[in-house]
């Protein structure tokens, strides 16, 4: 299967350059373009493929370690290491650069890791499954809107930033320190600030950009903030009717015609350009969920289906997830659909962080994730559990989700095994039997033994018998409450004071009922066997 080749750290550095990354030391125009994207961990030593580009996240730029790691990093044929700038270039740190191959590069101050990572991966995004061939538009490479910022720059001689409707950074051009404070906040943020983006608001700005065909203009005398000091002039992106974005472009002057035209061809170009990308990722994402759904199924094609999502072979550990069911039963299935499609996409670039290679796909309602095996040491399970946890976490306050992780083994019976069990532990937190958010089978398992009787004798319609069945006759005509004191009894383990306590009662009154239920339903309280068959039947049977 052919792919896209991935971006260069040349290219890398040309788009994030001096607003992001500065080039420390090395040289980035050697040939060959960056395998994936690795965070260095220390405590947790991950597998560097070949031609891996390093964050050394809290690494200390000044220190000591940063000679030593760039030349394990060479060792490994790294291609090169961000760490927070500013960076003590040493004369050890500089001959280790030289002697490693591996490039220095330093993330500016008021830039995060997280942004970093998420730009990187957008030009490395190309080189995903189901993208063959090398398609242009208007010139440039199909959907790399980095390239577009950069044309449409040139064309207007300014730097530029393409959005979408929520203010949000798609792309942007170089030379944006030839901008301004607020320039560079946004694009360091990838977002609008919130307080321009309001008094955008009111002066109509956006109303006005998304009424009319021609660009608008917003000075910084109608922004009234020292951040602005360079006019902005923007322009709706639009196909048909529908509007996919905006391109703000920071140049003083008058707009004449040829600035207007200008930016008219523009956004049809950038228009272009983002429905590719639209419909690029529809297709990856049905081609994913195919294969995926394959895989996990276990039937015919199941093997190649895992060749071509790169992981035949290896071990592999199974992550599912779903949203906690909410009370607002009004809720359209289309928003939850949205919502569930939010929850794989943020589990994809969650993971993808940790397990570059792991691949993640909504299959019947339910997002499912294939991790392979990295690290050889330790439990790989429990390395799941911590990623989940981690997770879950992140996304609980707009996605409350649960996870469920299971071993999947190396082979498809295997995966498909592990898909059963990561659903039996699902279904106990799903149904609300457990109050943990992310879990294993050795977690639940009686839960979801009890879960499974109750299917086996719903379908055999069973239904209690004996001392139960006549409790449970007595309480329907006289409403005594004998079988909710037996069952609480039987939960505080005989403790009767806990017992009353659960049901708000005095322990009199329970030891009262406790005696009637001795007299009608004809058991033995003191006889443990009678004892637990009481319990399985209330659990099984007559749950609550």
């Amino acid at each position: 299967m052919s792919q896209r080749l991935r971006a260069s750290l040349a290219r890398v550095l040309d788009d994030l350059g001096t607003t992001l990354l500065e080039l420390v030391a090395g040289d980035v125009d050697h040939p060959g373009e960056i395998s994936g994207l690795v965070i260095f961990d220390p405590l947790d030593e991950p597998v560097l493929g070949p031609r891996s580009l390093v964050l050394g996240v809290g690494v200390d730029p000044a220190g000591g370690m940063l000679a030593r790691l760039l030349g394990s990093l060479g060792d490994h044929d790294a291609v090169g290491l961000v760490v927070r700038a500013p960076v003590a270039l040493t004369p050890e740190v500089r001959e280790a650069v030289q002697t490693s191959g591996v490039a220095l590069i330093g993330l500016r101050r008021g830039a995060t890791w997280a942004q970093l990572t998420a730009l990187i991966r957008s030009l490395l995004a190309e080189g995903d499954i189901g993208v063959t061939g090398h398609e242009s538009l208007g010139g440039l490479p199909s959907g790399d809107l980095f390239a577009v910022a950069n044309a449409v720059a040139a064309l207007l001689d300014a730097p530029i930033t393409i959005e979408d409707r929520n203010s949000r950074v798609l792309a942007f051009s170089g030379r944006q320190e030839e901008a301004d404070p607020s320039r560079v906040e946004t694009v360091i943020g990838r977002q609008v600030p919130e307080r321009y983006a309001t008094r955008l608001t009111e002066l109509g700005v956006f109303r006005d950009l998304y009424r009319y065909q021609g660009p608008v203009v917003v000075t910084p005398q109608d922004l009234g903030s020292d951040g602005m000091t360079v006019q902005r002039v923007a322009i709706a992106v639009r196909a048909g009717d529908e509007i996919l974005g905006s391109i703000w472009a920071a140049m003083d002057g008058a707009v004449d015609g040829e600035r207007t035209e200008a930016l008219l061809e523009a956004s049809k170009l950038v228009a272009l350009h983002l429905l590719r990308i639209r419909a690029g990722a529809d297709v990856r994402r049905r081609l994913r969920t195919d294969l995926m759904g394959t895989v996990l199924e276990g039937g015919a094609g199941a093997r190649d289906a895992l060749v071509r999502l790169g992981l035949s072979g290896r071990r592999l550990v199974i992550v599912s997830a779903v949203l906690l069911a909410d009370d607002d039963h009004a809720r359209a299935d289309q928003s939850r659909a949205a919502d569930l499609e939010r929850l794989a996409d943020a589990l994809s670039v969650h993971l993808s962080v940790t397990v570059p290679s792991s691949a993640v796909a909504t299959v019947g309602g339910t997002v499912y994730g294939l991790l392979p095996v990295v690290v050889s040491t330790g439990s790989p399970e429990q390395r799941a559990v911590r990623l989940a946890s981690d997770f879950v976490d992140r996304v609980g306050g707009s996605l409350p989700a649960i996870v469920a992780v299971a071993p999947a083994g190396t082979d498809i019976s295997a995966i498909v095994q592990g898909k059963a069990q990561a659903d039996r532990v699902l279904r106990v937190m799903r149904e609300g039997h457990t109050t943990l958010r992310v879990a294993q089978l050795d977690d639940v398992q009686t839960l979801a033994l009890v879960l499974e009787l109750r299917d086996l004798a719903a379908a055999r319609d069973e239904r209690p018998v004996g001392a139960i069945a006549r409790l449970m006759e007595y309480d329907e005509r006289n409403n005594a409450g004998l079988v909710e004191s037996l069952e609480a009894w039987l939960d505080a383990l005989g403790d009767v004071g806990k017992a009353a306590g659960t049901l708000f009662i005095h322990p009199n009154t329970l030891r009262y009922r406790l005696r009637r239920v001795t007299e009608v339903g004809e058991i033995d309280l003191d006889d443990p066997e009678q004892r637990f068959a009481a319990m399985l039947q209330l659990r099984i049977l007559a749950p609550r």
